[in-house]
């Protein structure tokens, strides 16, 4: 559900920066006031395990296209809403600048399609709602699927809202309404799973990061059993796994492809054509894989992608992203826990 700039007009994608910027800074505001340093080193691997679980699409049964993990609902359950929030921006920030995954004046846009309506929304209203303050497992199963269902149909109704309100892309409203929210159904039945899987698993090696991230208090115990298993887990997925991806378009490529009969649309030039060109330098690794020396001879058949697709770009790519995203989001997290203690401190005693 990664949107690229083609969909968005300027005024539609500086709009979405700015309020993702304020987002950004207010959820920032919320995590320093939160005594909680042992989070910097959970949110940095979070953000690593959600940046390779990002990589791996799931095919979606009957319809020849494919899925991802979100991820916004695992990092609001274990994170707390504004944690969480900081670390999705890590990882679509990563994404976009070294890997292309993303446009660069869509990044405001995709920040909160993924971050805003699972964090601010549907884990206040649905998955606290449902799951409550205790740790009943049945009840915080049931929460993490339905939210995170609903976290990705509002995700996917923004991505509607926003190419429609730009203009630019010539995509219908209803038609494309249509596509996209039934495949996103089905693409958020399986997130809303692998949820409750995570979760479980969390649930069952360390409650108290659940409980501590729902009443904002700090974890107050040791995690790094934890730690280690999400590290192991998100370089596992992003150093491996990742060859077994699906090849089929995802959910917002198949809507695109059945309304316009593309599955990509051109940028065009002026300002997206500098983001294009900006971007083409800081993605060094785009499209998760080495650069492509030249493009086939004129007259040559396609050959079929295989399957699983083992390349040691794709390997590359999923360990250097997590590394990257780790050390953006503990980087974030060391920042505010540091001018916390600067703050309660002042004169350095």
């Amino acid at each position: 559900m990664h949107m690229a700039d083609a969909l968005i007009s300027p005024a539609v994608g500086g709009t979405m920066w700015v309020v993702s910027g304020g987002l950004v800074a207010y959820s920032a505001r919320k995590v320093r006031e939160e005594a909680d340093d042992r989070k910097v080193p959970l949110m940095g691997v979070l953000g690593a395990f959600i940046f390779a679980a990002q990589m791996l699409n799931f095919t979606i049964p009957a319809t020849g296209s494919s899925g991802h993990l979100g991820g916004g609902m695992i990092l609001a359950i274990l994170l707390g809403p504004y944690a969480g929030f900081l670390v999705m921006a890590s990882v679509l920030t990563v994404q976009a600048l070294f890997f292309a995954d993303g446009g660069l004046l869509a990044l405001g846009c995709n920040i909160f399609n993924l971050g805003f309506f699972t964090c601010f929304l549907a884990y206040p209203l649905v998955y606290r709602r449902i799951a409550g303050d205790g740790l009943d497992r049945r009840r915080i199963m049931a929460a993490s699927v339905l939210a995170a269902l609903v976290g990705l149909q509002l995700g996917a109704f923004g991505v509607v809202l926003e190419t429609v309100a730009s203009g630019i892309s010539a995509l219908p409203f209803g038609t494309f309404v249509l596509l996209m929210q039934p495949i996103h159904l089905a693409i958020g039945v399986v997130e809303g799973l692998i949820t409750a899987g995570v979760v479980s698993f969390l649930l069952e090696a360390r409650p108290e990061i659940l409980s501590a991230a729902s009443a904002r208090r700090p974890i107050g115990v040791s995690i790094r059993g934890a730690l280690v298993a999400l590290a192991a887990a998100a370089a596992v997925a992003g150093g491996a796994l990742s060859w077994f991806a699906s090849t089929r378009p995802d959910g917002l490529e198949w809507s695109m492809f059945r309304t316009s009969g593309k599955e990509e649309l051109e940028s065009g030039g002026g300002l997206h054509g500098k983001l294009a060109a900006l971007q083409e330098k800081t993605a060094f690794l785009p499209g998760y894989g080495f650069r492509k020396a030249a493009g086939p001879e004129a007259g040559d058949a396609p050959s079929e992608a295989a399957w699983p697709a083992v390349d040691a770009g794709t390997s590359v790519a999923g360990l250097a992203g997590g590394l990257f995203t780790l050390l953006l989001a503990g980087a974030a997290g060391l920042l505010l826990s540091r001018r916390r203690s600067a703050a309660r401190n002042p004169a350095g005693e």
